[in-house]
């Protein structure tokens, strides 16, 4: 589970790039009831989504040559820049260099081998986002890329994650869990195969929602699209995936309640 613990390796901040910041935020405050503060006019205007006063993500506009409006995952990492070299030893490519973002901390942009957009951020004032594991907040992310292990492969070199296989229809989902704690305790995310030739390697974040339903109808009424369901999942729950008005996918997640042991 996620929790704003966020030990190295795990996923503590989110933001979505956008070609118009202020009407994403429309957009997620219909959907999620967010609310946007900006970070300040040194921003650029970058500003924080906000979820009863605490943040659930943060949105700014498109930053890098030809980029598209999506959402980036970041992972705790205790030195950006150590993290930076392991990446490219690993074959990945840094895209953005470690660099200070005022006193909150350190960032880099990173790519991995298969060509997923990831980033790492090294806390200092800010140690991450202020509430997950609740609806409207990030409660999982997932990796869609080919092939699985090779994939998860360099993610375990760069932060020592760890896996644990689960049988579903037409596929072994990787379940991924940071290098310590216990392994389905503290596991994050999942790692799946490309849904078609299509869809590029990327991460999406899934955000909680009890009504499922309900969120796709504010998201759809919004100016969003549905990409997949709603529909459940025996032993996962009942999900959805959708893209904003920009066209950035983002998902949804109502969990099944844990069985009796």
């Amino acid at each position: 589970m996620l929790t704003t613990d966020f030990p190295a390796g795990s996923p503590c901040w989110i933001d979505l790039g956008s070609p118009d910041p202020a009407a994403d935020a429309a957009f997620y405050g219909t959907v999620f009831g967010w609310t946007f503060r900006s970070a300040g006019p040194e921003a650029g205007g970058y500003g924080f989504l906000q979820l009863d006063g605490k943040t659930a993500a943060a949105v700014g506009p498109l930053t890098e040559e030809g980029a598209r409006s999506a959402w980036t995952t970041y992972f705790h990492a205790p030195d950006a820049e150590a993290t930076c070299t392991a990446v490219e030893r690993a074959g990945g490519a840094v895209r953005v260099p470690a660099l200070d973002v005022m006193d909150a901390g350190r960032m880099a942009q990173l790519t991995d081998p298969q060509g997923a957009r990831f980033a790492v951020w090294q806390p200092a004032a800010v140690p991450g986002l202020d509430v997950v594991s609740e609806d409207g907040a990030l409660i999982w992310v997932e990796l869609h890329t080919s092939p699985v292990d090779a994939g998860f492969a360099f993610y375990r070199t760069v932060f020592g994650w760890r896996s644990e296989d689960f049988p579903a229809p037409g596929m072994t989902y990787k379940v991924v869990s940071p290098a310590g704690g216990d392994l389905r305790a503290t596991s994050f995310g999942g790692i799946a195969p490309v849904m078609d030739e299509a869809q590029p390697p990327s991460w999406t974040p899934y955000f909680g929602a009890s009504d499922v339903d309900g969120v796709v109808s504010r998201a759809t009424g919004a100016g969003g699209t549905v990409l997949m369901g709603p529909e459940d999942v025996p032993d996962v729950g009942r999900l959805a995936w959708l893209a904003d008005p920009f066209g950035a996918p983002f998902a949804l997640i109502k969990g099944e309640p844990p069985k009796d042991s």
